[in-house]
Order: structure tokens, then sequence, then C-alpha cells
């Protein structure tokens, strides 16, 4: 949510219920954003853990597209309608223009979903700086009426070994901690478990709060380029 729009339904409230309500309603708010926005934080090594062969079905298949150009008039709709149109074409465009590439997996030839990747770094503040061989996987999303299907681990899978067969070293994806199904999507592909973090942006400036005692270790540095392990409680370390 931006700034002026939050900060317009906090002046709307204050003038329709006071300044003791307001002031309540904001701590409420802060608790939750702070008690509801913990994300889990994946990684796949490609170099020693590729993706398992994915049994793609026949009805199934996943498409790459790298700019809008790409993209047909019917894709771009039902890319951009399901939510806030505007945002969406923004986020199109942003994202192409950054060198995301946008995968699509049909059914029946038919769109089911789509994920976006990145190499070498990512489209918001990220919990840590990605080194050049890096991918971060996002924003992914299955249709409604193709849900329950298994579609969205196919395509992630499908999406590990493309990486890896590109030189791709690490993959990082995220996914908040209340999205169950997401959470369960993730557990039948290569990915690990890293640790829990919450993020706070200010000016584009993140801050980032680490769950567990010691916080990260500065494993992912750019340069320094050693294998990760997954931790209990958001620790970022590497092997030996």
């Amino acid at each position: 949510m931006g700034v002026l729009n939050l900060a317009s339904r906090f002046t709307a409230y204050y003038q329709r219920h006071g300044l003791s309500s307001t002031a309540q309603r904001a701590s409420l708010a802060l608790k939750r954003g702070l008690s509801s926005n913990r994300m889990v934080l994946y990684y796949c090594d490609l170099t020693t853990e590729s993706s398992p062969a994915v049994d793609m079905p026949g009805s199934l298949n996943v498409e790459q597209k790298r700019n809008l150009a790409d993209l047909s008039a019917q894709e771009v709709e039902a890319l951009t309608t399901f939510w806030n149109p505007r945002q969406a074409s923004h986020n199109l465009a942003e994202r192409f223009n950054r060198k995301a590439i946008l995968w699509l997996i049909r059914l029946d030839g038919e769109l089911a979903g789509y994920g976006w990747t990145l190499r070498g770094e990512t489209i918001e503040p990220h919990y840590f700086p990605l080194a050049p061989c890096d991918a971060h996987l996002f924003d992914f999303h299955v249709f409604a009426q193709y849900r329950g299907r298994g579609i969205n681990p196919l395509l992630v899978g499908h999406i590990l070994r493309s990486l890896a067969s590109d030189g791709c070293s690490r993959a990082f994806i995220e996914a908040a901690e209340w999205n169950g199904s997401q959470l369960a999507s993730l557990s039948k592909t290569a990915f690990r478990r890293l640790g829990w973090a919450r993020k706070l942006t200010i000016f584009r400036q993140p801050i980032i709060l680490w769950d567990g005692a010691d916080g990260p270790k500065r494993a992912h540095n750019s340069s320094e380029r050693g294998k990760l392990r997954p931790v209990r409680e958001g620790n970022l370390e590497r092997q030996p």
C-alpha cells in the first residue's frame, strides 16, 4: 500500500473517530504488520542439488516470455485483469525492463499460471544481496480454476532445471509464513528452507529482522561463493 494512500485512510479514520481511536487503530495495524509478515526463505543449490526430472504431463507446457512484445493481447488481459489492472500493467513493464523472465504454464493450451525469475538481483529490496549467477523466483500464481492439480511445483521444478542448464548456481524464493498452500507447494520442489525473516522498507531501504538468536551471517555477500546449508531459525551459514 502506498504511503499517500495509507495516510489518506488514517486521515479519514481520524476525522470520523477522533485521535484516541485513531491511535489505537494505528497501534493495532503496526502490531499486525510486525506479527503477520514473517517470510520463510528458501534456496536451491543448482550445482549439486539439481531439481529431479520433472514428469510434465503432455497436457502441460511451459513458455518463456522476455518482453511485452512476446505476449498476446489475450495473455496481457489474463495477467492484468484478475487484480489491479493498472498496477499489474506497471509491473509487467518494469519487470521486462529489468530483464526478468516470465514463465507461463498452460494446461490443454489454456493459461493456467505463471511465475517470474530475475538473475543477479531482485525487483524489490531483498533480504540479502544476490551474486551474478544467482536467480530469484518470485510472484507465482495459479489461476483459481486450475488450483489443486499440482501445477505450481511442476512449474517451479521446470524452471529450476532450466536455470541450472543456463549456468545459474543458486536459486532463491520466499513465501509468507501464513500461506500454507504455497509452503506445501514448495515442499514438493528441490527448494530447502533457509530461514525466517521480516522486512520493513523505508525509502526503498530494507530493514531486515531475522528470527533466531544469532541472525544472519554474511554468507550471501556477492563476493562469497560458499555453499549454503538449511538452518532451523534464520541463520545463513556456509558449509566448510
